[in-house]
């Protein structure tokens, strides 16, 4: 019990001992860092609001903001750890050398950081733009350092690790899709008509793009109707129900102007048996 009652009071007297002496030192440190908190705060602000008044990159701008803010802060703990004479030499030396050593183990986290980076800093796209990579297309909801997140019209979400992203081949259609599609009409009718008709029926949909404009015309002269294509852009969140309001109004804007979208058909000759049409070619 004695030698227990001693380490206990050993331990408090070196605490004593250690507060007294570097007291002064303790309260500049705190004062150091609570100054240094609220100066990283302050530039972390400025740098938010530079970045909205030149209209910068929402991820951009959230990407310099925590950077100046991380930065002005190791160099405060690095004062304040000064102030009690520690040199920061060795401790500097120490987490590079943890850093080396981890990094085989987290290879792939860096490269998807290393990846996040090349992101933020090149932008080959942006919150809000629609893009397709890696077999998936989606809208751009969020860019991390580590991954770019992506949602779709049913609500789904889609993380890609952005090692997946960076050196791939990126379709970016920005906010829109486009639709790609096409009816066929009557060889008997008059195809000028049918694309007025189509065309207007297009355009009295709010929820297609008329900058560019929907491009109508002929597409192919198929075997049983001259095939009308249609391209037009769509909110990519809106993609399939326009789509099928599109595929609606088409149908009636054609049966209003009269012009039959025909049947498949295949015309069958039959060849009487025994007629010379109907013999086996002879061997020359």
């Amino acid at each position: 019990m004695q030698e227990e009652f001693a380490v206990v009071q050993k331990l408090y007297s070196t605490v004593v001992e250690f507060v007294v002496q570097y007291s002064f030192q303790i309260i500049g440190a705190i004062i150091i860092l609570l100054l240094g908190v609220k100066l990283a705060n302050w530039l972390a602000r400025v740098m938010t609001g530079f970045g909205e008044k030149k209209k910068l990159d929402p991820t951009l701008t959230g990407f310099l903001a925590g950077a100046v803010r991380m930065t002005t802060l190791a160099f405060v703990v690095i004062i304040a750890i000064g102030k009690f004479g520690i040199s920061v030499t060795p401790f500097v030396a120490a987490v590079s050398a943890l850093a080396f050593g981890g990094s085989f183990a987290i290879q792939g986290p860096l490269s998807n950081y290393g990846a996040g980076l090349s992101i933020i800093v090149s932008r080959p796209f942006v919150v809000g733009d629609t893009i397709a990579v890696k077999g998936v297309t989606g809208v751009i909801d969020e860019i991390r350092l580590a991954c770019t997140i992506l949602s779709t019209e049913d609500g789904e979400q889609i993380t890609i690790p952005n090692k997946h992203i960076v050196g791939e081949i990126i379709r970016n259609s920005f906010a829109c899709k486009v639709v790609e599609t096409s009816v066929g009409v009557s060889y008997n009718d008059d195809p000028g008509a049918a694309i007025a008709a189509i065309t207007a029926a297009l355009a009295a949909i709010a929820d297609i793009s008329q900058e560019p404009p929907p491009q109508v015309g002929i597409e192919a002269f198929g075997d049983s109707a001259i095939n009308i294509g249609m391209r037009y852009w769509v909110p990519t969140k809106k993609y399939f129900q326009t789509f099928y309001r599109a595929n609606l109004a088409v149908h009636q804007a054609l049966a209003k102007a009269q012009i039959t979208i025909p049947y498949p058909q295949h015309d069958v000759h039959m060849i009487p048996a025994g007629s010379k049409e109907s013999a086996p070619p002879t061997a020359a």
